[in-house]
């Protein structure tokens, strides 16, 4: 489906002699001061632990909220089913739209290392917020008596969306910028250090669902048996250690300066294409504008060479005779370097690439609402001790943890051999794969809740709103098909993104790359209400009641599933057709 081959072999071209005299970084990285910083003493494996250390508290304290997050609605703000699975996620949603503010402040104005540090301040209030909302007996809504639940008063539940929100907008600092910053300390002029990237993204992953793992056990317990005020504190505290993991490993840290904003760029290139429109196009691209300096004109980025396609955009980078005459070419919103133009296309390029990822999010948006609502119409004991439903995202996570290092170690090397690449599988055939994962997931979820229905026929328990005698670890192969699936299609993304965005556009790239999952919770909500609006139509119970026995949860797997196998379709059509870039 493509390959990143013709750029790192162009990458090399030029750059040898940066790797020979092997003192200094090639790719412009400087230190906090904004000083070249030296490559055995910088950067590299020797800076990760600090930001991987960071990323795993950090994820540790999202998903000791996310997880059970529909639990806590429920059960203790009184919420129905189908309001608390859309209040979770449309905050789900928030919190990867988000990234794109905090990605346009990293790559234009501070950087990601300041952008990181500000935003995780905002992440930390927002955690202590919400754990005295769960504390503090007067901001937390009354227990239920009998079966008489009293809903939560306005300021009990402005005090609890209110740190909910505050996290939501700190993640916007922190998700565009850990894993780029974690791959800027590999000089990506450095063949060696290149290949050791392509790992770091499986690793960075893999402290993901590390703190994913702690959160769904452990914390999930926490909350269904010790209370939600020491449930939300302990992820609080973490918080904190991430912020002090992050700031240990400064001395270490190679940094990338800001080129200004990519937004700005994006217009100018519009602007300046539109005021040359009646313009002819030289038939040599040579002609078109470009600094003759080695670097671009747009700071920390390398040149772009051009490409054949959207040549309505090549416009902006006409020479007119005006310009000629007067020798000014230094007004970008009337003439643009070939690279600015070629930023511009890529992020085209990039769109379909990126739509498809909006529904395997809409699947994944399940893990945290339907498949729990599911679990909790099971039988959830093991002898005398009860699983939190929530707590079975678990073996999502250890499909992660067990699908990393044989991915890194095993399938990689393996691939090697048959694609010559080497990362084993391009992004574009990765993501592939997890995509026909997804399908399979939703499939086996259908499947488990057919059974689930039917043995509640059978029981006589359609009318009673209570758990089916039916395991609950019947739900472990599609948690473990989904792990499969993030392995491939989410890191896929990572790599993808950073790799084939403009240098100076990485953040923002990153960003939109979140902005899948975000629009996959909103798909995920939409799809939600149209499904309860049309099949309750006439006083049903509809596929998803507040009482499951009485309604075709099964349906609504199908129907995702469905999605999801035309979904691939279109993205391996996408995929086919992708221009890799090519930087010179």
């Amino acid at each position: 489906m493509g390959s990143v081959e013709e750029e790192r072999s162009l990458l090399e071209e030029g750059r040898v002699e940066n790797e020979s005299s092997g003192l200094y970084t090639g790719d412009g990285s400087v230190d906090i001061s904004g000083k070249p910083v030296l490559k055995q003493k910088t950067g590299n494996w020797r800076a990760c632990p600090f930001i991987l250390g960071t990323e795993c508290c950090e994820r540790l304290a999202y998903y000791g909220i996310a997880t059970n997050l529909v639990s806590y609605l429920t059960r203790k703000l009184h919420e129905g089913n189908v309001s608390a699975a859309r209040n979770v996620t449309t905050w789900q949603g928030t919190c990867y739209l988000t990234p794109l503010i905090g990605a346009v402040l990293a790559d234009a104005y501070w950087g990601r290392y300041w952008t990181i540090a500000a935003f995780s301040t905002i992440y930390f209030i927002g955690m202590c917020t919400l754990t005295l909302s769960a504390s503090v007996p007067a901001l937390k809504p009354a227990e239920c008596v009998g079966s008489l639940c009293p809903s939560a008063t306005p300021a009990q539940y402005a005090v609890f969306f209110f740190g909910l929100y505050l996290i939501a907008l700190g993640t916007g600092g922190i998700k565009p910028c850990v894993s780029s910053f974690g791959a800027d300390q590999f000089d990506d002029t450095d063949s060696k250090e290149r290949v050791k990237k392509g790992s770091f993204f499986n690793w960075f992953y893999f402290s993901i669902n590390i703190g994913a793992l702690i959160s769904s056990s452990f914390l999930v317990w926490i909350q269904d048996n010790a209370g939600w005020g020491l449930g939300f504190g302990i992820p609080a505290l973490f918080m904190g250690i991430a912020i002090a993991s992050f700031f240990s490993g400064t001395p270490l840290y190679r940094f990338q300066k800001p080129g200004g904003s990519p937004v700005t760029r994006m217009c100018q290139v519009l602007v300046a294409s539109f005021r040359k429109w009646n313009l002819v196009l030289p038939e040599d691209s040579s002609l078109l504008y470009e600094t003759q300096d080695k670097t671009s004109a747009i700071e920390g980025s390398r040149k772009i060479e051009h490409s054949d396609e959207l040549k309505c955009l090549d416009k902006a980078a006409v020479i007119s005779d005006a310009e000629i005459k007067s020798g000014d070419f230094s007004n970008p919103w009337r003439l643009c370097t070939v690279t600015q133009v070629e930023e511009f296309k890529i992020l085209i390029r990039m769109f379909p690439i990126w739509a498809t990822g909006i529904v395997f999010s809409a699947v994944y948006a399940q893990m945290s609402t339907m498949f729990v609502e599911q679990g909790m119409k099971m039988d959830t004991s093991i002898g005398s001790f009860t699983i939190p439903p929530a707590s079975l995202s678990t073996f999502d996570v250890i499909s992660v943890i067990f699908w990393v290092p044989i991915y890194d170690k095993i399938i990689v090397p393996i691939a090697r051999k048959f694609t010559g690449k080497e990362r084993g599988f391009s992004e574009l055939q990765r993501m592939g794969i997890g995509l026909f994962l997804s399908v399979l997931c939703m499939s086996a979820a259908a499947l488990v809740e057919i059974n689930r229905l039917r043995i509640a026929r059978e029981l006589g328990l359609v009318d009673k709103d209570v758990s089916v005698p039916m395991n609950i670890f019947w739900q472990v192969p599609q948690y473990f098909l989904l792990g499969a699936a993030e392995i491939f299609t989410f890191i896929g993304q990572l790599e993808f993104f950073y790799d084939q965005s403009p240098d100076a556009m990485r953040s923002l790239c990153s960003a939109l790359s979140l902005l899948t999952t975000s629009l996959g919770n909103y798909l995920s909500s939409f799809i939600l209400t149209m499904v309860t609006y049309y099949t309750t139509a006439g006083g049903k119970p509809g596929w998803i009641p507040d009482n499951l026995n009485e309604g075709h949860l099964d349906y609504f797997f199908w129907l995702l599933a469905g999605l999801s196998f035309f979904n691939m379709v279109v993205y391996i059509v996408c995929a086919k057709k992708y221009k890799q870039k090519k930087a010179s």
